[in-house]
């Protein structure tokens, strides 16, 4: 799945991708016809609001929830996992010096 123009349609692909589902996934998850999803997809068109209701009762989530995000306030923000998450607490918990030696072992390992 490439990734969409419009708003909507990114924050579903990057709700997809945290989760590590497929549309087919998704459509199975929410109770939409696959078809509908690939549609709007490939025609990178905007879901109703029923389907967007599905879609995020699908996901587990509250239409707020999907429209709140760092993403879609601000789309120069970066949107962590839980991974990345604990990796920037831990670097953000270590001493200059300690951090320093991170940077520069990460900087390492960039030139192999």
């Amino acid at each position: 799945m490439s990734i969409p123009e419009n708003k909507t349609l990114q924050r579903i692909h990057q709700l997809c991708n945290e989760r590590n589902w497929s549309l087919y996934r998704l459509a199975k998850e929410a109770d939409v016809p696959y078809s509908s999803l690939s549609n709007m997809f490939s025609r990178n068109t905007q879901p109703t609001v029923s389907t967007l209701e599905k879609i995020c009762s699908g996901f587990g989530i509250s239409m707020s929830d999907f429209f709140n995000t760092p993403a879609i306030i601000n789309p120069n923000c970066y949107v962590l996992n839980s991974d990345e998450k604990e990796i920037i607490d831990i670097y953000r918990s270590l001493p200059k010096r300690k951090k320093e030696l991170l940077n520069a072992y990460m900087q390492g390992i960039m030139e192999i």
